[in-house]
């Protein structure tokens, strides 16, 4: 009886290894062993930077925040402070957008809060 294999499943989970490392230098793209090593590390680099994506930008955040309300004469701390005393319930996100594109706005939500 002749050996069975299973080409068709190996070629194909081959292949997808292979199609994920399209774009990468020399033989990262082309052979597979080392293919499957760079998507391996490609796949953690991703799944780790997902998470500190979400870091970086609350702290780019915070950074707009405090730049736009020291020129209304406050800091962050004093100014996120007065916030939450007074119920005014906005995250960083809109807050910095505020600072950023909306000074007028975010120039009447300093004064309330203080």
């Amino acid at each position: 009886m002749p050996r069975s294999v299973n080409a068709v499943a190996s070629r194909a989970r081959r292949k997808k290894i292979l199609k994920q490392a399209k774009g990468y230098f020399g033989a990262r793209s082309k052979v597979y062993t080392v293919a499957k090593n760079a998507v391996e590390k490609g796949l953690q680099y991703s799944y780790r930077d997902r998470k500190a994506k979400k870091r970086e930008f609350r702290s780019l955040w915070i950074q707009r925040i405090n730049a736009g309300a020291r020129m209304h004469g406050t800091t962050y701390s004093k100014l996120m402070h007065g916030l939450s005393e007074k119920n005014i319930n906005l995250n960083r996100k809109v807050l910095a957008d505020m600072a950023m594109n909306h000074p007028q706005t975010f120039e009447q939500i300093v004064k309330a809060a203080s």
